[in-house]
């Protein structure tokens, strides 16, 4: 059978035990600090009915969504109902428009779990991903999207992240900006995706497709506006184009407001206006926002504000909202404890020698009620130097030794394996030895 038989399907991985437990120590501080500032966990299905998802995150959105073809009878019509969830956003608004009477306002809810992409794998681009998103439902304040960048930059931080800087932008500006440039409403979607590509292609690539295609712009109007997003004095050409736009005003209104707000928590080096930011979801109408670090591809974070997506869903009323996620995967590397070497395995080891293992058993029982990771030999040598070997490759501190001869004298040896010492008990009393 070839090898590749073996390897997990493409743009997705195996995590064998040091890397899990890295990766559950990143988890368990996310959620220490996501609980710290009073946001509660909301888990969902893995997958979705396929109407809730799609029209949701555009048309290069929607294409990357995994659908799940139809069962049983109805097969055979090689149609999809359901489809994999793509991120916690979509979901969350489904779970308010369903349980909105039942949830406090506003709602703050985080959620750490798989999300699927039917993208293709390249260096930090997976298909299946965790994501670590945080929302708050309800409120339509600044302080609301100043809470979730405040707890993103303190996860981070906690983390110990380096280098990282948070790029913010606002959606207004952006319609501002089309609107001082003459775009069409109706080719705004299509030109904002086709700006979001701006930190991926050369900007000349980037005229060519909002010239020729997306958007069919005039060539002057499409140099000019990439010209302005990409100048070193970015920041002052946008803000004089939109000096006579009302709702480019508004986009240039929150993102001070937001930098205002988090001027005592997040240090100026780490934080500031980027009017090149698209963010290319659909569903974003005010705040936007990124995180970059040296040597990494794209963002480690991002987030803003989506006040139309619940109220869409469940056809009710406007239903302010924001969020925010941490690209965990792509932040895991970046840990300064990424490298460390795999904790222990065990406290107690202890030995299988002889042909009765039956005290073995009861005295790992009793150890562990003491709380301490126990475990006994469970390979086939009966020789006592494989089996402190086998102790030592788990870790543990301390050996429990019970062959023949320590069976006739009624007896176990515990032996430190650090310094060597030994000790020798009863076995029915060597668990008090550890719960002391």
């Amino acid at each position: 059978m070839a090898t590749d038989s073996f390897l997990p399907p493409s743009g997705t991985r195996d995590f064998l035990a040091a890397e899990s437990a890295a990766r559950e120590r990143a988890f368990a501080t996310v959620r220490d600090v996501f609980g710290r500032y009073g946001f509660q966990p909301l888990h969902t299905p893995a997958f979705e009915r396929l109407e809730v998802l799609t029209g949701k995150y555009g048309d290069e959105g929607d294409k990357l969504v995994f659908k799940i073809l139809r069962r049983g009878e109805h097969e055979a019509t090689g149609e999809a109902d359901l489809a994999l969830r793509y991120d916690h956003t979509v979901p969350l608004a489904r779970v308010v428009a369903s349980h909105g009477s039942r949830l406090p306002r506003p709602y703050k809810r985080y959620a750490l779990a798989p999300v699927w992409r039917a993208d293709r794998p390249g260096k930090g681009r997976f298909r299946e991903f965790v994501q670590c998103d945080l929302d708050i439902v309800g409120s339509a304040s600044p302080l609301a999207d100043a809470e979730v960048v405040s707890a993103l930059y303190q996860a981070l931080e906690t983390l110990g992240v380096p280098e990282f800087r948070f790029l913010v932008n606002s959606r207004k500006v952006l319609i501002g900006l089309l609107e001082v440039y003459g775009v069409p409403a109706e080719a705004g979607g299509s030109v904002l995706i086709t700006l979001d590509k701006l930190d991926k292609l050369r900007p000349e690539a980037v005229v060519a497709e909002l010239s020729q295609g997306r958007g069919a712009l005039p060539a002057s109007t499409a140099s000019n506006l990439v010209a302005d997003l990409t100048a070193s004095d970015a920041v002052a050409r946008v803000r004089k184009e939109l000096t006579h736009s009302t709702i480019g005003q508004a986009g240039l209104a929150e993102v001070d407001r937001l930098l205002d707000l988090l001027s005592d928590t997040v240090p100026s080096r780490r934080i500031g206006f980027a009017p090149n930011l698209v963010r290319g979801l659909d569903y974003y109408t005010g705040v936007i926002y990124e995180v970059t670090a040296p040597n990494v591809p794209g963002s480690i974070a991002s987030g803003g504000r989506y006040d139309g997506l619940i109220a869409g869903m469940s056809a009710g009323a406007q239903t302010p909202a924001c969020g925010g996620s941490l690209g965990i995967e792509r932040i895991l590397p970046l840990l300064p404890a990424a490298n460390e070497p795999a904790a222990p395995t065990l406290d107690v080891a202890v030995t299988a020698l002889g042909d009765d293992h039956t005290d073995a058993f009861r005295m790992a029982a009793a150890i562990r009620r003491t709380g301490l990771r126990t475990g006994v030999y469970l390979g086939s040598s009966g020789k006592l130097a494989r089996q402190l070997k086998w102790a030592a490759d788990q870790g543990a501190r301390f050996c429990l030794i019970h062959g023949p001869a320590e069976q006739a004298a009624g007896r176990v040896i515990v032996r430190d394996l650090t310094s060597g010492a030994q000790t020798t008990h009863p076995p029915e009393r060597v668990a008090d030895f550890f719960g002391e």
